[in-house]
This record gives C-alpha cells, structure tokens and sequence, in this order.
C-alpha cells in the first residue's frame, strides 16, 4: 500500500468518528439503559474491527518484509534502489537499504581478495618453481658424470648456491610480506639518529659499490639529527633500495641521504641507473610485479621488496615517492617526524 490511505489510518479515522458519534449522542439525546448498552456494545464492536483491521495490515507489512527479504537472499535485487516497503515502513526500508549496501560491499571486498590470494599463490608457486627445477637441474647434470668434470663444476656448483640464496630471500620476503598484511609485524617506534643509520648502510654496501665502480656517498648535514621510527625496519627499507638501486646502476654513482624540512626529515636513495619507464612507475610496488622479469630474476630479486618497503612506511604514517627517468636514474624519497 504506497499511496493514500493506510488500513491503519482508515481504521483510526473510523474509530475518532464513532467516539465523537458516541458522544454527541449521550451529550443531545440522554438515551435510556438499554440504548446506552447497546451503543457500548457498538463502541466495542468498532474497537475490536479496528484491532483486527490493525492485525491484517501487520501481517501484510510482516509479509512485505519476508518478500524482500526473500529477494535479497535470491540475488534478485541488482541495487538497494530496487528495494521499496510500504510509507508506513519507510525507516525499515531504509535500514534494509544500508545492510544491502554493506553486504554487497563485503561481496565485491571478499571476490576481489579471493583474486588477489588466487594470483598471489599462483606467482609463489612460479617463484619456487624457478630455483628449484634450476637447482634440480645443477645436481642432476653433476651427478651424471659433470661432478668429474673440472672446466663444470665448480661452476655448476656455484650457480646452484646462487639460486639456494635466491630461494631464502624468497622465503624470507614472503614471511615478511604475511606477517604485514596479516598484522603480525610488530613496530618499535622511537627516536633515533638517522646520521648513524645512513653511515651504517654505507660501511655494509661499500664493497658492492666498489666491484661495478660505482661512488657511494651520504648526505646528512645534521650529525645529531634524529627522526621517529622503527630504526630496524627502516633499515630493511634502505637496505631493499641500495639493493636496486646498486642492481640497476651500471656506471655514476648512489647517493643516500636525509633533508630537514620543517617537522620532519626527507630520506632518499638515489641514483644514476637505468631508470624506471613512466608506464611502470605506478606498479613497482605491487607484489611480484618486475620491469623486467627476467633480469630481476637473473639478480636475485624476488619481486617482493618494494611491496614490503611501501607497507612499512605506510606504517609510518607516511608514502614512499618515486620520481624517474630513463637512463638518468631514480629516486625515492619518505618523510619521518622530527
């Protein structure tokens, strides 16, 4: 019943008209007993009509609900706008509305994460799969007669260790990776100096640099500078960018540092390697996504760093940002509170 009307109001209507009949007709006339009982018993007629008037309309209301509810379990609604009660249920149908929306918003959530698990054991599986069968293949050239050989193996050997570190930084990327997302990686945020931390990435990678030639130097004006974080996974943050930054710069240099910029520091990594194409720029954080799949893999990268690194600034409270260019080499740049 959408227009006019409702039984309910009717029947109000009817029993306000009665009552005042009722009334004009003691307060004129003065009738005798019997009349009097018998306009009693016409006034508890109407009350009991209306009652039961009021009874039919909930049921009819009841059963709107249960159809609409019955629909929504049925898939048969494609939006809330589909939706609609009777006037007098106009706040339930709203209500019904918003649970629509939240559950077809739950949907899509869980799809869409059940897509992302999909693809994600898919890409797991192929990265296992890659060391493993190379691995595989070392040992069984070796053992059928290579192992004698000495122009093979020792080369063979070493390039089986290769992928076996390949395999354990694999492995521990996706450790890392499941306990962020699953919230299970704890942060210990207090101040430290980022000066310390910067001359400590530089002593680590000093020999890297120096077998491709490459100059590695710090930027830190402010030797009592100190930022708020967590030191050790920022350090894992740093080290994850040196890495690329030391894999994909043939010849120049790599510089890390950090600028004072009112309540907070700017830290970057920066060099003069290949670049990033612009295409790619807005993907490199994404798990196992690589530039170049083959390359990466051939250097050991798992695809999983910079996916770990954007994670653990935005735990931060901050972004990471990357400017790039072709052949003239990239930057990444974060901010930590003062």
């Amino acid at each position: 019943m959408k227009k006019g009307l409702s039984i309910r109001n009717i029947s109000v209507l009817i029993s306000l008209f009665f009552i005042l009949l009722l009334f004009l007709i003691f307060a004129i006339f003065s009738p005798s007993t019997l009349e009097v009982s018998l306009l009693v018993a016409l006034f508890l007629l109407i009350i009991i009509s209306t009652l039961l008037l009021l009874r039919y309309e909930r049921k009819i209301e009841h059963n709107e609900i249960k159809e609409v509810i019955k629909r929504i379990r049925g898939n048969q609604y494609n939006s809330s706008g589909e939706i609609s009660l009777s006037k007098n249920l106009r706040e339930l149908e709203d209500e019904i509305k918003a649970m629509f929306n939240r559950t077809q918003s739950d949907i899509q959530n869980l799809k869409k994460l059940e897509q992302i698990r999909t693809e994600f054991l898919g890409n797991v599986s192929h990265e296992l799969r890659t060391p493993i069968f190379s691995i595989q293949g070392y040992i069984e050239t070796l053992l059928d007669g290579a192992l004698e050989d000495p122009r093979v193996n020792r080369a063979f050997l070493q390039k089986a260790n290769n992928h076996t570190l390949n395999l354990n930084n694999l492995l521990n990327d996706l450790i890392d990776i499941s306990m962020i997302e699953s919230g299970q990686m704890k942060m210990s945020f207090r101040y430290f100096n980022i000066h310390e931390l910067l001359k400590m990435l530089e002593t680590e990678f000093k020999l890297e640099t120096e077998k491709k030639n490459l100059v590695l130097s710090v930027h830190s004006p402010n030797p009592k500078l100190d930022l708020y974080g967590d030191k050790q996974r920022l350090k894992q943050v740093l080290s994850n960018l040196v890495t690329n930054a030391i894999k994909y710069t043939e010849t120049g240099s790599i510089e890390i540092g950090v600028i004072e910029e009112g309540s907070c520091g700017l830290v970057y990594v920066k060099d003069t390697g290949l670049g990033i194409p612009e295409a790619d720029i807005s993907r490199i954080f994404e798990r196992f996504y690589r530039i170049d799949r083959d390359r990466s893999r051939e250097m050991g990268g798992t695809g999983l760093g910079l996916a770990i690194v954007k994670h653990i600034i935005e735990a931060h409270d901050s972004k990471i940002e990357v400017s790039s260019k072709l052949g003239l080499g990239s930057k990444f740049v974060f901010k930590l509170k003062k």
